[in-house]
């Protein structure tokens, strides 16, 4: 009975001390928070709202149900949006804009308070397309690829300005894409054909000066031949026309003579070679 008794005890205090340590250990992890590395908290205290401080790396202890952590990650991440722009001469550009951005890790209280944990999404869209849309307008749609470094350092300006207004750090921006409307585009290939048409032209024509200025020299060279021919003639006689004669047949001769496919035969009525005249 006793020995029972004893047992009884033994069991009801190792339940209690099970039950005491299960809710310290509740409590302890309840009042224990982690915050990664690349991360950084705000803590939010239902009596004092969100605490003015920035909580760095590591493990950290807070009062459970009074106090609540919320985590922002403070490492650069991409961000990519389109914008459909007019130009300073009303043609329609599509953009295509990337930036690297991060919140400025002093400010992340405000940033909580104002924007919240999404606030790179509900900031960074809007005034991109007002910061492209802005920039867009103070050129033609030709200078936007002619001047593309500048279009793009104003658009890099511009951005980073404005995205400091709201606690935000842009470490790059970079235009990835830009294409014009349909109907540009055919002006454009109708101006490029246009272009190839008149190069071609302009050749016809020089080509056309220089076949007239070659026929003219070669005119003037002839008749400047012919001159000195009847100039010498006049003074020589017809010797050397016959001087010229003589060395055409030479010339003649021997390029038939070189040829496997000239044969020849004599002269007078009879074509037939070895065959006499009364056959």
């Amino acid at each position: 009975m006793g020995s029972s008794q004893v047992a009884v005890s033994f069991l009801t205090n190792l339940a209690r001390a099970a039950f005491g340590l299960g809710a310290a250990a509740t409590a302890l992890n309840a009042s224990l928070y982690t915050v990664d590395g690349g991360q950084r908290a705000v803590l939010f205290d239902r009596f004092r709202g969100v605490i003015d401080t920035t909580i760095g790396e590591g493990t950290h202890f807070l009062i459970p149900w009074l106090q609540k952590p919320f985590i922002f990650d403070i490492r650069t991440r991409p961000h990519t949006f389109s914008s459909v722009s007019g130009t300073k001469d009303l043609q329609m550009v599509n953009l295509t804009l990337r930036v690297l951005s991060r919140p400025d890790v002093s400010r992340l209280p405000y940033i909580f308070q104002h924007l919240g944990l999404e606030y790179d999404e509900k900031v960074l869209p809007s005034i991109g397309n007002e910061v492209l849309k802005a920039v867009v307008a103070q050129f033609n749609a030709d200078q936007l690829l002619t001047e593309r470094p500048h279009v793009s350092a104003l658009v890099r300006e511009s951005l980073i300005k404005r995205a400091r207004d709201f606690n935000i750090v842009l470490d790059d921006v970079a235009i990835t894409h830009l294409s014009y409307g349909v109907e540009f585009s055919r002006a454009v290939e109708q101006k490029q054909v246009a272009q190839q048409e008149a190069e071609r032209s302009k050749f016809v024509v020089m080509k056309a000066d220089q076949e007239r200025r070659a026929a003219i020299i070669r005119a003037e060279g002839e008749s400047e031949a012919a001159h000195l021919i009847s100039d010498a003639t006049s003074k020589a006689g017809m010797g050397l026309i016959e001087l010229r004669r003589i060395e055409a047949s030479r010339e003649i001769a021997a390029t038939l003579a070189k040829s496997p496919n000239v044969a020849y035969l004599p002269g007078g009525n009879n074509m037939l070679m070895a065959l006499s005249a009364n056959r």
